[in-house]
């Protein structure tokens, strides 16, 4: 049987970008190669590249999404995106493949607008039976009232970038003093912000996918971060946090989390893995904080753990990723 010839879309853009590369490693590494012919091409910016075993690097031709290695073209039957943050989250990357015609392991360019921009994401799943943090949304240039807004939410607050991963430019909030210091952090990463109230509890990460026909409700995480909330360090440093892989949770929560993370996956119009992540209240309610649609694939990421947990391989699953989105 002819192998089915993928290109692995590995870095990108954002500040996640190593972590994508490592990631992608991870996968390239799990991937069955009696069935697929793989390629990781690595994407930064205008620069697509393949790195053959010798060290040079060969462009992709990006009129085609064809490679040409020693005068030798090659096609590519499938894309297999690993890329946090932009292009691979925000929609851009689904837009060209679509062009060119080539299935993809991710959601579609539409659902990743929507997952990518946070309070899009929350707009669309507002009246779905989720529950939602209240929020201010700023743009850049548009005056505020620091004082309305702690009056209007309370705090601790949450300051976070509209559009980015990873926690960057999140800041935690207590004293109504260090609102604008963090409003500007957040307008670092782009220019549209949004301040959030803080619902304290436990959070939660839930691994979804739904593939031929089938739900597949990965075990659940509960992610305890050793520092004030979980940032950037916390999610990539060793030690910085411990995640307990099935959480401890009531039977009750945990039916309404798998609830909630399936709504949130439909509403979206997800496909492929997703991980949609929750705080969880002391009265255990919980509250939706954000969907990620090309979740982290690293070694120390949460979804391979849930993957492990469930007593299945990552080259097993990607089997199903793959031989599900080809065929839509």
């Amino acid at each position: 049987m002819e192998k089915l010839k993928i290109a692995l879309l590995a870095g990108g853009d954002s500040p996640e970008r190593e972590i994508a590369l490592q990631s992608a490693a991870q996968i390239a590494a799990a991937l069955d190669r009696g069935k697929y012919d793989v390629t990781v091409i690595d994407l930064h910016r205008r620069d697509w590249h393949y790195t053959a075993p010798d060290g040079r690097q060969w462009q992709v031709d990006k009129n085609d999404f064809s490679l040409t290695v020693e005068g030798e073209r090659r096609e590519f039957d499938y894309a297999l995106v690993i890329i946090h943050g932009s292009p691979g989250e925000d929609g851009r990357l689904q837009g060209y493949l679509d062009m060119m015609g080539i299935p993809y392991s991710s959601c579609s360019m539409v659902s990743s607008v929507i997952t990518f921009d946070k309070i899009t994401t929350k707009r669309t799943l507002a009246g779905r039976g989720i529950n939602l943090a209240r929020e201010v949304f700023l743009r850049r240039g548009e005056a505020f009232d620091a004082a309305r807004i702690v009056a209007d939410l309370g705090l601790p607050l949450f300051v976070k970038p509209n559009a980015n991963g990873s926690s960057f430019g999140v800041t935690k909030v207590h004293t109504p003093e260090e609102l604008p210091a963090a409003i500007a952090a957040a307008f670092a990463q782009g220019d549209e912000i949004l301040v959030e109230e803080c619902i304290a509890g436990r959070e939660m990460g839930c691994g979804v996918m739904i593939a031929g026909g089938k739900e597949y409700l990965f075990p659940i995480t509960e992610i305890i971060p050793r520092k004030e909330f979980f940032d950037y360090e916390a999610k990539y440093t060793a030690g910085r946090s411990e995640e307990i892989t099935p959480a401890d949770i009531a039977p009750e929560v945990k039916a309404e989390l798998n609830r909630m993370t399936l709504e949130a996956y439909r509403t979206c119009r997800c496909s492929g893995v997703v991980r949609v992540d929750f705080i969880v209240t002391p009265e255990g309610r919980p509250y939706f904080i954000e969907l990620n649609s090309i979740p982290g694939m690293s070694a120390g990421s949460i979804v391979p753990k849930q993957v492990r947990a469930m007593g299945m391989t990552l080259g097993e699953l990607f089997d199903i990723v793959i031989d599900d989105t080809r065929r839509k």
